[in-house]
């Protein structure tokens, strides 16, 4: 009779291997199940399919019958029979390749940062150089000077007008009238020296009320408190020199004399058109043109800090910056001017509302 092979799989059962005929002869029986009354869990692991493969391997085909061993009792655990089950080979471990490998931070942080800059947005295809960038940013620096500067107040002496003799109406027209020319006179230079370019893509300039920017513009918003507390930040670590004379600008003189004309005017100024002819030259033109020498992230940070600039303000220079990229994130992930100049405006007006308290 062939010899037995055992494996005990629990206190009370055990697997029992006979090696089968090749033939099958009268001779030759089969071992049948035979299970416990009790209940028997088992459970197929990494052993089982070790097991499996082992048998795979061997020239002889076996059946295996799971049966009470009487023999076998919980006292003594250890069988003499587990010694002979296998090759020692073959009980090595498997390992689990199925589990999930498990990353540190150093792996997962560049991927989180190229998944916040995708959300940015993509690069413009820029048709011109640096050279023309150039150009239209102190063309149009020098022209916005000039014109609020010279032209307006040389037009308004010709006309025997005098802006320090004028009412707060008249000052506020005169504000209007300047802000309207020199945004004009920006957007007429922008044209002529991007009119050898036309036509354009059609991801320049784009103006739509369609998309979905309302949630980038709430979002934007919800930016304003921090934009306030760098303001404050910034007057605390560049006060206003105290032997300088503090004088109160035409808008405030407006906002003081509580002169609705006068203040209505100003709305439009600070309001509408700021924001339309800042928002055109730098998240408009200088903005796309920067991402053909560098990523969409850096040129938000370069034209923010050009915003600032020509503000000519620094006691407001890190809210300005930080607006600016605000603007920018909301422009370049929606490729649309509405939004940017309507945050823009939603700042400006909350200022000004600010002021009137």
């Amino acid at each position: 009779m062939p010899s037995q092979l055992f494996l005990i799989l629990g206190p009370h059962v055990k697997l029992l291997f006979l090696p089968l005929c090749h033939s099958v002869p009268s001779s030759c029986t089969y071992s049948k199940f035979r299970v416990q009354t009790r209940p028997c869990i088992f459970s197929l692991n990494r052993s089982s399919r070790v097991f499996e493969s082992n048998f795979k391997l061997t020239k002889n085909k076996w059946k295996f019958s799971c049966f009470r061993y009487d023999g076998f009792s919980p006292e003594n655990p250890k069988s003499e029979y587990i010694d002979h089950f296998l090759p020692e080979e073959t009980v090595q471990p498997e390992v689990d390749k199925s589990s999930p490998h498990k990353r540190d931070w150093k792996s997962t942080l560049p991927e989180a940062t190229d998944a916040v800059l995708r959300a940015v947005g993509s690069r413009w295809t820029v048709p011109w150089t640096a050279e023309t960038i150039l150009k239209v940013m102190l063309l149009w620096v020098a022209a916005f000077w000039f014109m609020g500067s010279w032209i307006i107040p040389f037009a308004a002496h010709m006309a025997g007008l005098s802006k320090d003799s004028l009412t707060f109406r008249g000052q506020a027209l005169f504000s209007l009238v300047t802000d309207v020319s020199e945004g004009l006179t920006g957007i007429a230079i922008l044209h002529r020296c991007l009119s050898q370019f036309h036509p354009l893509p059609s991801d320049w300039f784009k103006f739509s009320l369609r998309g979905k920017w309302v949630f980038d513009v709430a979002l934007g918003c919800l930016m304003f408190p921090i934009i306030n507390r760098l303001s404050q930040f910034n007057l605390n670590l560049l006060p206003v020199i105290p032997s300088a004379p503090v004088t109160l600008s035409s808008v405030e003189q407006s906002i003081l004399a509580r002169d609705p004309v006068a203040m209505a005017l100003y709305a439009i100024v600070v309001s509408v058109c700021a924001p339309i002819w800042e928002e055109i030259i730098f998240r408009g033109f200088l903005l796309p043109s920067l991402t053909k020498y560098m990523p969409v992230w850096c040129a938000i940070l370069v034209s923010s800090v050009a915003f600032a600039l020509a503000h000519f303000n620094v006691q407001r220079m890190l809210p300005l910056i930080f607006l600016g990229m605000v603007m920018g994130v909301v422009f370049a992930r929606t490729r649309n001017l509405l939004p940017s100049m309507l945050l823009h405006s939603l700042w400006n007006g909350f200022v000004f509302l600010d002021l009137m308290r």
